[in-house]
């Protein structure tokens, strides 16, 4: 049986900070994060990858980093607030909810929770600015059984990689 799985971690793409009247939930991206959010649904598109689930947080960013990679590949889409300021503990939570099923899944979330998690699944230090994209390998037959060092950060690109 295979028990590998690949997680697929998002930063949501660069926000605008133009409205400051907005909250920090309801920032959307600006012109230069649409444009990298694009850029990365098309490397994801290359990875030739079915039956795809994308759980990403409800705030406005991350929702339109997930419409502009939908624009290049086909996925079942679950937004969960929880993902929101969310700390290790409730990123897990998230995760260990998934279906067995799911071999493949992109959680598109927000520093420094997305940080943390490459740290916590794989004992590397990664740096994801925004729009970065980190592929972790998981040697586990369960989103249930995820633990420290259970995965194998395959590479971590972000846009300024993928224009070069």
């Amino acid at each position: 049986m295979d028990q590998m799985r690949t997680l697929y971690l998002l930063r949501h793409a660069k926000s605008s900070w133009q409205d400051e009247s907005l909250a920090d939930f309801d920032r959307p991206l600006k012109k230069r994060g649409r444009e990298a959010a694009k850029l990365v649904g098309k490397l994801i598109a290359s990875e030739k990858v079915s039956d795809l689930l994308i759980v990403s947080s409800s705030a406005q960013r991350t929702r339109e980093t997930t419409d502009l990679v939908l624009k290049s590949v086909k996925a079942e889409v679950l937004h969960d607030p929880k993902i929101y300021e969310a700390d290790l503990p409730s990123l897990l939570e998230v995760l260990s909810r998934l279906s067995d099923d799911r071999k493949t899944v992109i959680l598109v979330g927000h520093n420094p929770g997305m940080e943390i998690l490459v740290r916590y699944l794989t004992r590397e230090v990664a740096v994801m600015p925004t729009a970065a994209l980190a592929k972790i390998v998981i040697d586990n037959s369960s989103w249930k059984a995820l633990s420290e060092g259970c995965g194998r950060l395959e590479w971590l690109t972000t846009p300024k990689d993928i224009e070069s």
